[in-house]
């Protein structure tokens, strides 16, 4: 995502109101025809300050349900709720879609920003509170440790008899 600098948003809208068509200037500037069409209504509500960047809003669920709700109940036009509370475009459409497809509750969940956990690895280690628990931990310990050394065994046999069935020396290893 390409980002406009406050000059250049200011020199697109000063050439629409010039009379230059907002396709040619789509295509000269490689933008999408709705986000020129955005610039110039910003424009011709808050002025040149409109262009520039704003603080992040972070939405409250309850702000999201209420701009949703305008727009799905009351009628209004989406462009009109972007201008009046300057949300961006991509946010708003993509709370109508959750309002849509999964209801209003859907705003409201508590999502976990970044990467998700991953729930791998060995679980956290819990130290045994009695002698007995110790020793059973250790007794499991030990018989893990076994069976690799008998894993282990097997296969040194294994490549042993298989170097012996081809005529090659088995390596010291």
């Amino acid at each position: 995502m390409i980002k406009y600098t406050y000059e250049k948003k200011l020199l697109i809208v000063s050439e629409t109101k010039s009379g230059k068509p907002i396709k040619v200037l789509s295509r000269e500037h490689n933008l999408h025809e709705n986000k020129i069409l955005d610039w110039i209504r910003l424009y011709d509500r808050y002025g040149s300050d409109g262009l520039k960047k704003r603080p992040k809003l972070r939405a409250t669920p309850e702000f999201r349900e209420h701009v949703v709700r305008l727009i799905l109940e009351k009628g209004i036009p989406l462009f009109h709720v972007l201008i009046d509370y300057q949300i961006s475009r991509t946010a708003l459409e993509s709370w109508v879609r959750m309002v849509k497809n999964h209801g209003y509750t859907q705003l409201h969940e508590i999502k976990r920003l970044g990467r998700p956990l991953k729930n791998m690895g060995r679980p956290k280690k819990k130290e045994p509170q009695t002698e007995l628990e110790k020793l059973q931990a250790e007794n499991l310990r030990l018989r893990a440790e076994n069976a690799l050394l008998k894993k282990v065994k097997a296969l040194v046999e294994e490549k042993k008899a298989q170097a012996r069935q081809s005529g090659l020396q088995p390596s010291k290893d």
